[in-house]
This record gives C-alpha cells, structure tokens and sequence, in this order.
C-alpha cells in the first residue's frame, strides 16, 4: 500500500538522474516517474511508508543544493492521484470539468490531492510538465457542485505557494471537447 508520494524536481537533467539513484539507494522506496520534463528540468517521484519517503527526499534534497526546484512529500497520498501520474485514468462517464493549472509540479500533484480528497470528483488528466512549458495541469470531472468545490479546494494549494496559473469550470462540456480530453 502506498502511504506517500515524494516529488523532486531540478534545474538539471544530469543532477536529476543522479538525485534518482541515490533516493532510490538511501531508502526502501519505488520509483513512480523519473524523466526529464520541459523546459530542461528533470522530475522524480518515488512512493513508499512516510519515513522512508521522507528520508530518501531529504537525501535528494542534500544532493541537489542549488539545482533544487522544488521538493514535497505527501502523506496519505489519493490512490486516484497515485494512478494519474503513472498514466491511469479510470473515467468512463463525464459530466462537468474543472481544470486547475499551474506553474509547477508539486502545486498540481498537491492540489489533484486536496480536491479529490474533498469532493466526489474524479482525474481525468494530470499532466506534469511535458510538451507544456514546464507548467503542470489537472484536469477532473463529476457533478457541477462536486466540481465547484475540488476546484476552490485545489486553488486554495496553488495560491498559498504563489503557483497557480488559472483555473476554469465547465458545467455542460461539448461532447466534442471530451473525446480529445481522453
């Protein structure tokens, strides 16, 4: 069972790769993601028990100094939010969309957690810097009200840091739209 996800994002690729293998060395952990992400930043994302989690971030951290972007580590972790960034999106029915973007990693994966923890509200997308600018986007759906509050639940994560870009609701999205948002 996951307990906590940890994020480390640098300003190098090289230094990235090799902040990956010593978290992977310091603690009992798995690797979810470690890539390189735009623009010319690398991103790793390990899981495990809270402590382990921790320790092998601190050690990331240790290592990096200044090409440190950003770091978290999130306990208790939305097996929802495990699944998106590992590319699993389970949505079959669509009915409102929110879509909260960002300007860093860490915000998204942060506030896709608060919101789905707050609402009956479902991933559909959670996209972590490729192919965008380095910006992060999540994308979700369920009914109008459900939707109203896991979006100002999740803004609320992007504003506290100073990271959040935009966000929009769409009540009745065009079937059209939807079809490319799978």
């Amino acid at each position: 069972m996951i307990n906590a996800i940890g994020i480390i994002e640098l300003n190098s690729i090289a230094k990235g790769i090799t902040v990956a293998d010593a978290m992977l060395k310091a603690s009992t952990v798995t690797l979810l993601e470690s890539r390189p992400i735009c623009p010319g930043k690398y991103l790793t994302i390990i899981h495990g028990d809270v402590e382990s989690v921790k320790n092998s971030i601190d050690i990331g951290k240790s290592i990096a100094k200044a090409y440190l972007v950003d770091s978290l580590v999130i306990p208790n972790i939305h097996t929802q939010v495990v699944k998106a960034i590992t590319g699993v999106s389970s949505v079959e029915k669509f009915k409102a969309i929110g879509v909260l973007e960002f300007f860093s990693i860490t915000s998204s994966i942060l506030s896709a957690d608060f919101a789905v923890k707050s609402a009956n509200v479902d991933i559909v997308e959670l996209r972590l810097g490729i192919a965008i600018g380095g910006k992060s986007f999540v994308t979700l759906t369920g009914d109008v009200s459900a939707i109203q509050e896991a979006i100002k639940v999740g803004k609320r994560a992007g504003v506290e840091n100073g990271l959040l870009f935009e966000s929009t609701i769409i009540d009745s999205p065009d079937q059209e739209l939807l079809k490319k948002l799978v």
